[in-house]
């Protein structure tokens, strides 16, 4: 194999999936700017906000909080969709609270819990052993 040759195609590729990434990110972006629209425009037609209207706003905000942070550093930090996921389920049992029998009452609110043990996890983590900021570049290496 040709080294050079493989670091072109490598370059190339990664610049072709970065393109697929951004439109990715920007269709997602889109896409809940429009759902929070017509969420709003619920609302209103409603003449009352509810606990679960709030919630699902604060899923939108998180996810173009999500976006943004990742077009901002380039990197996605797992406790985005974490706490994605524990208002997900705060807002499942906020609206299906009647519905739900004790025992998958309990599975939802032990998971809400889980995901907030590795959320601190992850944030130990984080601060205990952090990044190395200073990325290696491997193409100056022997």
């Amino acid at each position: 194999m040709n080294p050079a040759k493989d670091r072109k195609l490598s370059r190339l590729a990664l610049n072709v999936l970065g393109v697929f990434e951004a439109v990715g990110l920007v269709i997602i972006t889109l896409a809940t700017l429009v759902a929070g629209a017509f969420e709003v425009k619920t609302m209103v037609d409603a003449g009352t906000v509810t606990l679960a209207d709030l919630l699902l706003l604060f899923l939108y905000l998180e996810i173009l909080a999500m976006v943004g942070v990742y077009f901002r550093s380039g990197q996605l930090p797992v406790r985005f969709p974490i706490y994605i996921a524990i208002v997900a389920l705060a807002r499942y049992l906020v609206l299906d609270m009647k519905s739900l029998d004790d025992w998958r009452m309990l599975g939802i609110t032990a998971s809400v819990l889980l995901l907030a043990v590795a959320v601190l996890v992850i944030r130990y983590g984080h601060i205990r052993f952090p990044y190395d900021e200073t990325p290696h570049d491997r193409d100056s290496q022997p």
